[in-house]
């Protein structure tokens, strides 16, 4: 990247971004390659970038972010392995650190292992070493320390160290707890110097103590002697303590040939953990601006909605809606200082370098983004007091090397184009560096504050004015951007509203040319048009929203009833069902009982019996008629009932003629088609003469078919077949019984030798459309019957 191009991109403030994003790293691989970023001029590559990322932050809101903080650079102690290096126990458990989070990342992503994405190609790259990094783990304890069990011959070798050590400990704790050394010795401890035991001895009694001085006391009043009795033990600890050395460095020998030998896959895999924390870093801070996946184009077509610069407060920035390219290929912003113009050039630059280097951008969902070969700006303030060069020369310069790069895959951003000089030549100058922008093919968006460049912009077919939109009544600007519209200085009701004499602001209008003042009066009256479309615009859209509000609730509401409907229609079909089961089982039971009676026919039978046979019928009448009676609606009947009246019975929905009336005028008699009922008053409807037109003339419009279908019987009766031909005949039934959408049937087998009912059951146990199945129980059959459940 050439200095100039450095240039733009911090003008644009890209290197913020940059920053932010190094922040989101976990690894210092990672970090060094976020710093280094660039944007990519092809289509393909961004489009591929975008959704990397765009994966990223689809599997981060399902399983969290992976964790990447123990990914070091190991490749220089990896490449010293492998060349026959020893690595110190520092280095190795850094590589261990690596393979455990290349063990941890590898982990993560097969919590997620059904979700397809463009990253499994990396994920499938990183090669886990769990047996390496347990050895390593398993051998070493801090960077300073090495296990006991590293190996049997270091174990044995510290056991003897710490037996030889305390038989020297043993001897010198005798020597200062004796009577006879204590006089001599400065302090009744023992110590160590120069990895030998010795005990303080006083200086004047060194000759009462034997043994070798190894060390004095800064004053000289106490010196350190290893008595001859411990001499012996030290020199074996001594010995001891080298074969220790001497095994940890073949250890670490071993520990290094060992890392060496997997020294490639492991930088190959660390390679691709650190692209990948770099992705995950770019989806982290996607979700801390809110951004989204912009659609992107090498056409030059910019559309952005609600965009936001991602460098401002979230609670300050104010989102806008920016086009440029669509249907004109320069925008010509204006307005009053302060407004947000300059905030605009750097969100359309910034968001488009941000998308070239595959970071989601802060805009709303269908925005576009355009790919381009160059983005290249002019903005804010380029004195440069080293060149000797005033504000306008140092733009023109940067101007200058701008219309020499520029060309037809090329934005160009120019900031307050034209200033600092005077404003007929200014504006003139700024017209004419539009005009050979365009003819270069470039995307321009300027700012300006030139009258003679809004008029430009609304004669010239691609040129489109925009204006950063500003309330004069509070003073204060909406940082919204309008396009179409031509911005207003506003500088005369500004030094109005903040108290300048009205005499002057007159005084200035007046000098102000006839010609400006039209121009200006025209622009007021199409920003109070704007202003009324937007509102009635508003309106439109919070009626369109309640609409669509209220038919989304009426649709749910439709959904629910027609849901619970069927759930009715389920329950009343499975309560019919064992209703009939039920009442069959009785009428079993009383036909039974009949069939008694008919045997004792030449006996008596008791008024008992005959009670009991009442009572039973009775009772099954009740129970096969499960339709309970409902009070009319609407109070009492108009009139009394006469014989011939239509009526309606409330608790069957049916129509029903009267046929007899009893004296008290409470109950009737009706014949609702052959059927005739006694029912009460209370259970009736009486239909007027206009209904009963009514519902003439729709019997003689309505045409209607009539389908005969024998219904599916409910129930089997096998017995005296043959076990063949009763698997054959429960198949027939229970298909019919299916269609029929019957949920419980009874199948017929008699009690017998049992083999038909073991044939029944057997063959029901595996059918599909039986979801269990039971004996009949007292009054249904009892062993005699099977009753089976359907699915």
């Amino acid at each position: 990247m050439d200095q100039q191009t450095k240039h733009h991109f911090h003008a644009l403030e890209l290197d913020k971004i940059l920053h932010l994003l190094k922040q989101e790293t976990a690894s210092d691989a990672a970090a060094d390659m976020a710093e280094q970023l660039c944007p990519l001029e092809d289509l393909s590559s961004v489009q591929r970038l975008l959704q990397e990322t765009w994966d990223a932050y689809g599997l981060m809101a399902k399983f969290g972010s992976p964790a990447f903080g123990g990914l070091h650079d190991v490749a220089n102690p990896l490449r010293r392995a492998s060349s026959g290096g020893v690595l110190n126990m520092g280095e190795l458990l850094r590589i261990a650190g690596v393979l455990r989070c290349l063990r941890a990342v590898s982990d993560w992503r097969s919590k997620s292992a059904g979700i397809k994405t463009t990253l499994d190609d990396r994920f499938n790259c990183i090669v886990t070493n769990k047996y390496l990094e347990e050895k390593i783990y398993g051998a070493i304890a801090t960077e300073e320390e090495m296990n006991d069990n590293a190996s049997p011959a270091l174990a044995a070798i510290r056991r003897k160290i710490r037996a030889a050590s305390t038989r020297a400990r043993e001897k010198l704790d005798k020597m200062v707890h004796s009577p006879y050394y204590q006089k001599f010795l400065q302090d009744p401890i023992v110590t160590q110097r120069s990895g030998r035991y010795v005990v303080p001895v006083k200086a004047e009694f060194r000759g009462e103590v034997s043994g070798l001085v190894h060390d004095s006391s800064s004053s000289g009043a106490t010196v350190f002697v290893e008595p001859m009795a411990v001499v012996e033990a030290n020199n074996e600890v001594r010995v001891l303590q080298n074969d220790e050395k001497n095994e940890i460095d073949r250890i670490l020998q071993e520990l290094s040939a060992e890392a060496g030998s997997f020294a490639d896959s492991i930088i190959h895999s660390c390679q691709y953990a650190a692209e990948l924390d770099l992705i995950f870093a770019k989806a982290s801070l996607g979700y801390k601006m809110k951004a989204t996946l912009p659609e992107m184009n090498d056409c030059g077509e910019l559309d952005l909605k609600h965009a936001r610069h991602p460098l401002i407060d979230p609670k300050k920035v104010v989102a806008t809606d920016i086009r440029l390219g669509t249907d004109f290929d320069t925008l010509v912003i204006t307005g009053p200082n302060t407004g947000g113009k300059t905030v605009t050039l750097k969100t359309i630059g910034l968001l488009t370098l941000m998308a070239e280097c595959g970071l989601l951008v802060p805009v709303s969902d269908g925005s576009r983004l355009s790919v381009f070969d160059r983005v290249l700006a002019d903005i804010g303030d380029e004195q440069s007091i080293e060149q000797n060069l005033s504000t306008f020369s140092a733009h023109m310069t940067n101007i200058i090397r701008i219309m020499q790069e520029a060309d037809g895959k090329s934005l160009v951003l120019l900031d307050e184009l034209g200033a600092g000089t005077d404003p007929v030549e200014g504006a003139a100058l700024a017209t004419s560096i539009l005009e050979q922008l365009r003819q270069q093919g470039a995307r321009i968006a300027a700012t300006t504050h030139y009258a003679e460049l809004k008029a430009y912009a609304l004669d010239t077919p691609g040129v489109q004015n925009g204006s950063c939109e500003f309330d004069v009544a509070t003073l204060q600007p909406t940082y919204r951007l309008l396009i179409g519209v031509p911005g207003r200085s506003n500088a005369f009701a500004i030094s109005r509203r903040l108290g300048m004499k009205a005499s002057v602001v007159e005084n200035a209008q007046q000098l102000v040319s006839q010609e400006n003042t039209r121009f200006e009066d025209v622009v007021s009256k199409l920003e109070e048009s704007r202003r009324s479309l937007e509102d009635e615009r508003a309106e439109v859209q919070r009626d369109l929203l309640e609409a669509k509000k209220a038919l989304e609730s009426a649709e749910k509401e439709k959904a629910e009833l027609e849901e619970n409907a069927q759930k009715e229609m389920d329950r009343a079909r499975e309560q019919a069902s064992l209703l009939v089961s039920r009442t069959r089982g009785q009428s079993d039971l009383l036909l039974n009982e009949l069939e008694e009676l008919k045997k004792q026919k030449n006996k008596q039978i008791t008024a008992e019996q005959k009670a009991k046979l009442n009572a039973d019928l009775r009772k099954m009448e009740e129970t096969a008629d499960p339709v309970q009676k409902r009070r009319r609606r609407g109070g009492q009947l108009p009139r009394p009932l006469r014989v011939g009246d239509t009526v309606r019975l409330v608790d069957l929905d049916r129509p029903a003629s009267v046929v007899e009336v009893s004296a008290d005028g409470k109950h009737v008699v009706v014949q609702a088609g052959v059927i005739k009922t006694k029912t009460d008053v209370e259970n009736l409807q009486l239909v007027s003469d206009a209904e009963k037109r009514k519902a003439e003339r729709r019997r003689t419009r309505t045409v209607s078919h009539r389908f005969s279908s024998a219904a599916a019987p409910s129930e089997l009766d096998l017995r005296g077949q043959t076990a063949d031909e009763a698997i054959a005949n429960v198949d027939l039934f229970l298909d019919h019984a299916a269609r029929s959408n019957l949920t419980q049937v009874t199948i017929i087998h008699g009690k017998g030798t049992g083999v038909l009912r073991k044939a029944v059951q057997e063959h029901l146990k595996r059918h599909p459309n039986v979801k269990r199945y039971r004996l009949g129980t007292y009054g249904e059959g009892e062993s005699g019957v099977t009753i089976a459940e359907l699915k």
